[in-house]
């Protein structure tokens, strides 16, 4: 085990912007003005986010014209999510409920 790149990844995660940008761009890929707007961050916070996530390859950059498009990695993220997710319900639902 490679605790190291382990922690690496949980560190890149475990902000709350971090995991709104990743919830956000759960419903589709989204340019950093988008994810400004919709979170009402200034875009240099929501762009250093986005450079740290992208440099851990939990998201995908595509160049469109002047603007980067952001998406979340489909092959490694949007799974780990999704059991997250299934996890969140199943045995978290109601503390979380709590707390709210």
């Amino acid at each position: 085990m490679k605790c190291p790149s382990y922690n690496l990844f949980f560190e890149t995660i475990a902000t709350k912007v971090r995991m709104e940008i990743m919830c956000l761009l759960r419903e589709g890929p989204k340019s950093v003005s988008q994810i400004c707007k919709i979170l009402g961050e200034e875009q240099s916070k929501i762009s250093h986010n986005l450079k740290k996530m992208a440099e851990c390859h939990i998201l995908d950059v595509k160049q469109e014209g002047k603007q980067r498009i952001y998406s979340l990695n489909k092959d490694t993220i949007i799974p780990i999510l999704d059991l997250v997710e299934k996890h969140v319900h199943k045995y978290c639902g109601q503390e979380c409920m709590k707390k709210k």
